[in-house]
């Protein structure tokens, strides 16, 4: 049995901007966050990579702190964690710190989302620093595989462009730019800060209202819709000489608000998401032919897909396809055993709770449903949808995603023939 001892409250503010307190008594932590609905689905061609570069910049200096060493100060004097991250539907600024440093960590990241400087100098700078990282996922296959999924699926959209940008648009993006990025989305109805750990409710909902009360509150650009189009078994080819193939093998999927949303989590579960999982036992312990592999879901606004992922040697790359296609094609076929499934939902249900010990753990599972749904449930609430779910949905979502007009197959190696993979593209 699992208690729920989850409590949060929402408070929208007149101009909009909406705050999630998170009150925990088990922590002496307390983490900020703010997210922004804006991310690398919003940009255009001309400007890929500019929700990124800004988050890079929200660190070169404030008025308050007018360097990159002074906003870093701050909170190494007092121990506190902090960073940003951007992704395809939201930005990120989080400072995690000791409850009695609460205020300066609310002073900080509200600091940085309200008073960056984006001095010229420093954005040129910056620059190389965000090409320098686009080599290194560029250089890291396993990395670099999860860009070339995202490109075989939507293609030259939003959607398919990698979140870092390409060196080419990041080269062109200009202070003018940047501010007018910043304006159009870091809006007060664009905007969610959340407060989690050893917290009181009352006094940091005062404190909160004082900091964002010069918050802009213009109405935000909405994102570009995805266009999916997709009547065949489709496969992306990447060549690299490399000693090991990395490659990403999956099929389209369900949105966050489908209603098998939670049938196609436990899938991937029972398929390859813990280490009793079918393909790792099937490939890692009965072939030894993987350290890795690995299965993921993945819900968002619009789109959702599941995708497995494994590392192999080059020889036996197409024997990992067929086994992984051999898999998708045995668990549509024939009903999980009632075991199997309850293992799979225990595994989801254990390790949420644990997760949820942390601040920045609860700040995040709440701002993040928030962002994408604009409603959060609880963690009762989520396992009471978990519990739900029976062998018949498992085998009728299965039925539903694994058809070959749905795979895919991104490929990083040593291979040139592309018509070899995509004819072992079948169920």
């Amino acid at each position: 049995m699992f208690w729920d001892v989850f409590m949060f409250c929402k408070t929208i503010l007149k101009n909009g901007l909406r705050i999630i307190t998170v009150p925990q008594k088990s922590t002496q932590a307390v983490t900020v966050l703010i997210l922004v609905r804006t991310g690398s689905k919003y940009e255009t061609k001309e400007v890929s990579g500019i929700s990124h570069f800004l988050e890079h910049m929200y660190f070169k200096g404030t008025k308050k702190r007018p360097s990159a060493i002074a906003l870093a100060e701050t909170l190494d004097r007092i121990g506190g964690i902090y960073n940003a991250f951007t992704s395809e539907e939201y930005t990120g600024y989080f400072a995690k710190v000791s409850a009695s440093q609460t205020d300066i960590a609310l002073d900080w990241v509200s600091d940085i989302y309200l008073n960056s400087l984006l001095p010229t100098k420093e954005i040129q700078k910056e620059k190389g620093v965000i090409i320098e990282e686009i080599n290194m996922y560029f250089d890291h296959p396993m990395s670099y595989i999860h860009t070339l999924w995202n490109k075989l699926l939507y293609g030259d959209q939003p959607a398919g462009w990698d979140v870092i940008g390409a060196k080419e648009s990041v080269m062109k993006i200009d202070r003018t730019a940047l501010v007018n990025y910043m304006k159009s989305q870091y809006t007060a109805s664009n905007t969610i800060c959340c407060l989690a750990g050893r917290i009181e409710e009352r006094k940091i909902l005062a404190k909160v209202k004082k900091y964002f009360s010069k918050i802009n509150i213009k109405k935000p650009k909405k994102g570009f819709p995805v266009i999916e189009k997709q009547f065949k078994p489709n496969c992306l080819l990447h060549f690299k000489k490399t000693d090991q193939t990395h490659l990403c093998l999956g099929v389209r999927a369900y949105n966050i608000f489908h209603p098998q949303k939670y049938v196609q989590e436990i899938l991937g579960i029972i398929l390859g998401g813990m280490m009793s999982s079918r393909l790792f036992i099937e490939i890692r312990e009965k072939l030894g032919i993987a350290y890795y592999v690995r299965t993921d879901t993945e819900a968002n606004p619009d789109t959702g897909c599941l995708v497995s992922q494994i590392g192999v040697d080059n020889k036996n790359t197409e024997k990992a396809i067929t086994i992984i296609l051999k898999e998708y094609k045995k668990i549509s076929q024939k009903k999980v055993p009632e075991k199997e499934l309850k293992k799979a939902k225990d595994y989801i249900k254990g390790k949420t709770a644990l997760l949820l010990e942390a601040s920045d753990a609860q700040a995040s599972f709440c701002a993040v449903q928030e962002i994408l749904k604009e409603k959060i449930l609880t963690q009762a609430e989520i396992f009471k949808k978990i519990d739900k779910v029976s062998q018949n949905d498992i085998l009728k979502t299965a039925k539903d995603i694994f058809r070959p007009s749905k795979l895919n197959l991104a490929l990083i190696g040593p291979f040139e023939d592309r018509s070899k993979f995509q004819q072992l593209l079948k169920l």
